[in-house]
């Protein structure tokens, strides 16, 4: 594609060079190719503009700097402009042709229930008879096939691994595209340009200030996409959805609680052990709806997801049948099946708040104790360690505590920064290093009608740790330590 239909819809300076053919678009200069477009990022780690010189022995055909420099590579093409992060969004849609426009977007943003949401919503669009696909933390996938495009970011691909997978689904015609949408997605303008028909928003709890800093750089982030949706679907329990409320741009926006009055309000709820029950009002009729996922966060993620299928006009008996035929998402309250009389679960929950939900539901439908097994990640937000250590040992009858995904940090001091808030508690714990040794002794010290949560990893199948990351997966530790037990 030619550079100038590639720079449709950007402001830029024209620095030297002529409108060139363009193979790819590229923010590493390890990666250009002949006839690449090297885009320079101010990145968190590196500044792209370093590596000009690179870029441009590469083979890059033109690159697009924000920042001035003292003479350039010849025979390479050089634009300027502001704002490079926009720069790279843009680009990306233009030399895939636009391809979201071709299908209905939905996003989906919040601290918690946003992969959960995802896949109830495909279950719902799918039992309406639309080709659905979804994108997000455990990959992308068109019709529950996955697509074969990898992306780094844990949840929203980086723009251009986004449009391609938007063009592979444009291709596959889908109907509707169910998205995860990132606050550090939506902060470093990765979404910029795109048009959403509906936004739904879960919640707002801490998490990611290693990134955001304060909580209101965390709204001002998640409140964005409400600024590029026609739809708005909003928790109005959370105070944040008020925020949205008041300055999101959406032609119209649905509301939903389980406390207060809203427009989908949930009503005579049962906490079941194999699911939720509960009631909501719509267009004036209660309709009673059956979902086979355990917790009060269960009833959230499909008050959001009833909320976003009214606003594309599906009808209640629809939701109802593809909801109440919903199975688990991996790790995401996942039991582990088992025939002594134990519960097991595996959980992604590695927030103060999604500690205190895990810990809740669990509650919900055990007789015996709740024994919480956790860490924290490294070089992540280091404040909520002691959090939720202390909500842990508040919460739970017994807490062992374990390494998450060390990465950088000295798994030791993490768990002393954790250790330290558990102590602030009554409750008896113990402290053990090694994951996998932690879950056999978590599940040998069940008894019978007792439950042992595996928190903080849920779906991912690695540990990272040093500069290592290494294949573990707790739902497999969890069962060769229930089938020891045997």
């Amino acid at each position: 594609m030619l550079l100038k239909e590639i720079l449709k819809g950007i402001n830029i300076t024209w620095i030297q060079g002529k409108n060139i053919e363009v193979e790819d678009i590229v923010i590493d200069s390890r990666k250009v190719q002949y006839g690449s477009l090297f885009i320079c990022l101010n990145g968190l780690r590196a500044d792209g503009h370093r590596f000009i010189k690179d870029a441009a022995s590469a083979g890059a055909a033109a690159i697009i700097v924000r920042d001035d420099q003292i003479g350039y590579p010849e025979n390479v093409t050089v634009v300027k402009t502001d704002d490079t992060r926009k720069a790279l969004a843009i680009t990306a849609a233009n030399f895939y042709y636009r391809p979201s426009e071709a299908f209905n977007l939905i996003g989906v943003t919040g601290t918690k229930g946003k992969t959960t949401t995802t896949y109830m919503l495909e279950a719902v669009l799918q039992q309406f008879n639309h080709k659905t696909g979804v994108i997000g933390t455990l990959g992308a996938k068109i019709g529950g096939q996955k697509l074969d495009i990898h992306y780094d970011t844990s949840t929203t691909p980086d723009p251009v691994e986004l449009q391609r997978i938007f063009s592979a689904m444009k291709d596959k015609k889908v109907n509707d595209v169910v998205m995860e949408v990132s606050s550090q997605a939506l902060a470093l303008e990765k979404l910029e340009g795109l048009q959403f028909n509906t936004a739904i928003f879960t919640n707002l709890t801490q998490d990611h200030l290693d990134f955001h800093k304060t909580m209101d750089n965390y709204m001002l982030a998640k409140s964005k996409l409400f600024k590029q949706a026609r739809h708005g679907v909003v928790n109005v329990d959370s105070e944040e959805g008020w925020y949205i409320l008041k300055h999101g741009t959406c032609d119209d926006f649905v509301t939903f609680s389980i406390d207060r009055k809203s427009d989908l309000k949930a009503e005579h709820i049962k906490y079941l052990e194999n699911g939720v029950e509960f009631t909501v009002d719509i267009y004036s009729r209660p309709e009673e709806f059956f979902v086979p996922i355990k917790g009060r966060f269960t009833v959230y993620n499909a008050l959001g997801v009833i909320g976003a299928a009214l606003t594309m006009k599906i009808p209640a008996e629809s939701i109802k049948k593809s909801l109440s035929a919903m199975k688990g998402v991996p790790g995401r309250i996942q039991d582990i099946p088992n025939d002594i009389g134990v519960h097991v679960i595996v959980d992604y929950a590695h927030s103060p708040d999604s500690i205190v939900n895990i810990i809740n539901a669990v509650r919900e439908f055990t007789k015996g104790r709740v024994i919480i097994l956790f860490g924290c990640g490294g070089n992540r937000d280091a404040v909520k360690r002691p959090i939720m250590g202390k909500i842990s040992g508040e919460l739970a009858d017994y807490c062992i505590i374990t390494s998450d995904n060390p990465r950088g940090e000295d798994p030791l001091k993490i768990i002393e920064a954790v250790e330290s808030g558990v102590k602030e508690t009554t409750c008896p714990y113990i402290v053990e290093a090694d994951r996998r040794a932690a879950i056999f002794k978590g599940i040998n010290m069940l008894a019978p009608e007792d439950a042992l949560i595996v928190a903080g990893k849920g779906h991912e199948n690695y540990q990272i740790i040093g500069g290592d990351t290494i294949h573990f997966d707790d739902v497999e530790v969890a069962k060769e330590a229930l089938e020891a037990l045997r």
